[in-house]
């Protein structure tokens, strides 16, 4: 019962990853059929992460009341019927209102199905589970891409969407005798519910040190992640003179670098412990940025840019799915659906907060500060992660 229910949970991630990829890759596309301004973009991807920050800070609350199980195929089905929505718009304030049901429904089925996880799994299945995630990211924009290629119109690969995710939630709908004997302890060690134990605010939360310094690694490894992912390209071109072609199959380099250091960190997790392959991912991490600062002094070949975003993708890509695990070590069993909610609503404001902000000083100053950018980030995340070793020694909350 436990290896289905976690099958399951795989597709339901799945899920999760197919509306993340799916709006970048089918707006060049929708503008040009709605004549909408370019820009426009921007203002549906900020309502989506206004949605999935919000639902990510109240998740604790959420989940509680209704349990993961409902609270995954009731996100599900959300989701679903806002990309079937976005089908059928030929308005932008259509898409506008739409894109506020598709981010809540990724924040809540995120947060449930991590903690959930992070309690009744182990550090290999965790890993696993974000692989999922990236195979959901990339099947959107390759079936986009063929409807595209065939009849020029991106409503139906939406619609195909729409398709994979309702069978999704039904799938999750009627797996609910999965839930209800892993939850009984017949397949698990683990008996405890999402019910048994309080929730804690987000504010209570931040004020213990030791919550605030979690939440400050998110901000940091999501910032670096999608500033590499959303600009990565551009710098390739802008500053290092690659074409638009080249530069987007190097950043592809980047991607497979992500699902790589996932799988690895998963096939690892029997030698590893999750400390040791966090602080190996920085490592790896701070060795691929220095040679991206390197060459802002020292003439490099650009295929060295390549390697070096691969490796920033494989340090990073272990980061997210071991910290989350380690959540219930860190902060107890009792306390972990509040925090991780509180760390994936951090975890997300970085990602609202720090592309945008670096696509200011591309657009102002120069698109070579992309380096200097991901060192700062990844500082902030080393810094955080020796606080929270630091007052986990020291007993401190």
């Amino acid at each position: 019962m436990a290896t289905l229910l976690l099958i399951v949970i795989y597709l339901c991630f799945i899920a999760l990853g197919i509306p993340d990829s799916l709006f970048g890759a089918a707006w060049p596309a929708i503008y040009t059929d709605l004549n909408l301004p370019i820009s426009y973009a921007s203002i549906v991807a900020l309502i989506v992460s206004c949605g999935t920050v919000f639902c990510s800070f109240v998740s604790g609350y959420v989940i509680a009341k209704l349990g993961t199980w409902r609270v995954t195929w009731i996100s599900t089905l959300l989701t679903a019927f806002a990309l079937l929505g976005f089908s059928l718009s030929n308005s932008f304030w259509w898409f506008c209102v739409l894109a506020l049901p598709l981010g809540i429904g990724a924040g809540s089925i995120d947060t449930a199905l991590n903690n959930y996880v992070a309690l009744h799994y182990n550090a290999m299945q965790m890993s696993f589970l974000h692989c999922f995630y990236g195979i959901g990211v990339s099947i959107s924009p390759y079936l986009l891409s063929f409807f595209l290629a065939e009849s020029g119109g991106w409503r139906p690969g939406y619609k195909t969407m729409f398709a994979i995710q309702i069978c999704i939630a039904v799938l999750a709908l009627v797996s609910c005798p999965l839930w209800r004997v892993h939850q009984k302890g017949n397949d698990s060690t683990d008996t405890e519910t999402e019910t048994q134990y309080p929730i804690v605010s987000p504010l209570k939360l931040i004020s213990r040190p030791r919550v605030r310094a979690a939440c400050m690694t998110f901000f940091g490894s999501c910032s670096l992640e999608h500033i590499c992912g959303v600009w990565g390209a551009t710098y390739l071109v802008n500053s290092r003179g690659l074409g638009a072609d080249d530069a987007a199959r190097v950043v592809t380099l980047y991607y497979v670098g992500i699902a790589l250091g996932r799988l690895l960190s998963g096939l690892f997790s029997s030698k590893l412990t999750p400390w040791q392959i966090i602080i190996g991912g920085e490592c790896l991490s701070a060795a691929a940025i220095a040679v991206l600062v390197l060459q802002l002094f020292v003439p490099i070949p650009p295929i060295v840019d390549g390697i070096a975003l691969f490796v920033i993708g494989v340090g990073n890509g272990a980061y997210f799915p071991n910290m989350i695990h380690l959540t219930p070590e860190n902060f107890g069993r009792e306390l972990s659906q509040s925090v991780i909610g509180t760390q994936m609503g951090s975890a997300y404001l970085g990602i609202m907060i720090m592309p945008p902000l670096f696509g200011l000083l591309a657009q102002h100053i120069t698109t070579d500060l992309f380096a200097p950018t991901l060192a700062v980030m990844l500082a902030i995340m080393v810094w955080a992660t020796v606080r929270v070793r630091q007052l986990i020694q020291n007993g401190r909350m």
